[in-house]
């Protein structure tokens, strides 16, 4: 489990910008549970995380023309029992973190593993999920 001091700053570059933390199971199952689209980022410690995941996550959001209804976090590492809860709804992905979500009522229809972020810009990242709004979004 990672420390409070490095995990608060990284949880914060999206919870301020209103991201909703789910930190427990019960706060997993509540958000997937809810309408429309939710954006899903499981945040971690890793340099793909601070270099180009979350500055992608919110690239996209913040300046898509047809955004999620929903946006969540939980943190790898720090809110484990809400990540394991969460990685119940990215079957059939394996665990991997970061990653990046998309559900339409529950239902997952975008994915990005980590192994789809490393080595990619911000600017990728964000011009995929960009399309996966457009396409999923209303």
């Amino acid at each position: 489990m990672y420390p409070a001091e490095i995990v608060l700053p990284m949880k914060a570059e999206l919870t301020s910008q209103g991201f909703e933390d789910l930190s427990t199971p019960e706060s997993v199952d509540q958000a997937m549970q809810k309408s429309g689209t939710t954006l899903m980022v499981l945040n971690s410690v890793c340099g793909c995380s601070a270099g180009t995941a979350r500055p992608g996550v919110i690239m996209a959001v913040q300046h898509a023309a047809v955004k999620p209804t929903h946006c969540v976090t939980s943190f790898a590492g720090f809110d484990s029992d809400a990540v394991k809860q969460a990685r119940t709804y990215l079957m059939p992905y394996p665990p991997s973190s970061p990653c990046i979500a998309l559900f339409k009522d529950g239902q997952l229809v975008h994915m990005i593993e980590r192994h789809m972020i490393e080595g990619r810009s911000a600017q990728m990242i964000a011009a995929n999920l960009t399309e996966a709004f457009n396409q999923y979004c209303e």
